[in-house]
């Protein structure tokens, strides 16, 4: 057995798991295959039993290839979910990018961790989620530029909770660390939960597609810039997470985004262009600005006697959220907003009001 197979199995002992942990064929590139109860318990199908599982699992896996920023796009269409996952890891080779799915396939053993969530290596529950979903595949990767990876479920055969647009609150466990408190355990909460655990290690953002997209352009320091990308004849040669920034226009944005499993129409590439698709903070500055905005409210509700008054930044948010529902009649009659939506209160009453792009 080789050194890194014997520190692994001397590392799940002391874990209380098993020791017959055995490297079965090692493919290069940081991957092998391993012969292994506790891989073959945590590949099996059962494993994946709603889509935040599937979240946490993509997660991990990017944590374990080293990313800083994890970017998670998800959008729910009829019964359909789509989730992309993106991220500034190693990156994953081309001949390994159909292997990373099979049974048993993981990082090399001493790359492996013991988190919250148990034992974990890059690639190691991607066989369980490509199980549970309709599809599972890498959209873009190379060493050294990151991933994209992109999964389509099934919301009636994949459960998943149906408040997807609540945040959790943080709180304090008994120790008076920070936790996440309150809120359903939907793919928000997922992402909160995993920020804080790996807060230091990892960033991670979370929304829609587009707003994604915005992020990126937005939070992502590209490290090629201005004349150096003349130079570039394809921008899959950038690293994941910089190429919508190199995008030169909407036409291309809309292309380079859809490469990588982030679909959207050209008019909602010219308004991430012009800036009317805001950039998103991370999960867990959200959550901790939340959390704030939270007590406030608590010692303000005397103020409900006098009428209803909603601060700016909860009148942005409920704003973004009603923009993405709009996309159900967006998509059935082929209409865009002009502008986002305007969020107006009045005694008795919250207006929303949608403003249509009548050129379309």
């Amino acid at each position: 057995m080789s050194d890194s197979a014997s520190s692994l199995v001397d590392f799940v002992a002391s874990m209380g798991g098993e020791r017959s942990l055995r490297v079965e064929e090692n493919y290069g590139d940081g991957f092998v295959r391993l012969r292994v109860a506790e891989a073959e318990r945590r590949q099996a199908k059962h494993d994946i039993r709603c889509i935040e599982d599937v979240v946490i699992e993509m997660l991990r896996n990017s944590r374990d290839a080293g990313a800083e920023n994890i970017f998670v796009a998800t959008t729910r269409e009829g019964g359909t979910r789509y989730l992309t996952v993106l991220d500034d890891g190693c990156g994953i080779p081309q001949e390994m990018q159909d292997k990373i799915f099979e049974a048993r396939v993981t990082s090399k053993l001493e790359s492996v961790h013991m988190d919250r969530w148990g034992i974990h290596g890059r690639g190691m529950a991607l066989y369980s989620v490509r199980e549970n979903a309709q599809s599972a595949r890498v959209m873009s990767s190379a060493p050294g530029l990151g991933s994209a990876i992109r999964i389509v479920t099934d919301a009636e055969t994949l459960a998943e909770r149906k408040d997807q647009s609540t945040w959790p609150t943080l709180g304090t466990d008994d120790e008076g660390n920070q936790v996440v408190a309150t809120g359903p355990h939907n793919i928000v909460r997922t992402c909160c939960e995993f920020a804080l655990e790996e807060r230091g290690r990892c960033n991670v953002y979370f929304g829609s597609p587009a707003e994604m997209v915005a992020t990126a352009r937005r939070r992502v320091k590209p490290t090629v810039e201005g004349s150096s990308l003349l130079f570039i004849d394809d921008l899959s040669e950038l690293p994941v997470l910089e190429r919508m920034h190199a995008a030169a226009d909407a036409s291309e944005l809309m292309r380079v985004s859809g490469s990588l499993g982030l679909d959207m129409s050209e008019r909602t590439a010219h308004r991430i262009i012009a800036g009317q698709i805001h950039p998103q903070r991370s999960v867990l500055k959200r959550l901790t600005h939340k959390s704030d905005k939270s007590i406030e409210r608590a010692v303000d509700l005397m103020k409900d006697r006098r009428g209803l008054k909603i601060s700016k930044g909860d009148a942005e948010e409920f704003s973004r959220a009603v923009e993405r529902d709009f996309r159900i009649l967006a998509e059935k009659y082929y209409l865009n907003l002009s502008d986002e939506p305007r969020i107006r209160v009045s005694r008795g009453k919250i207006v929303v009001t949608f403003d249509i792009d009548e050129s379309d």
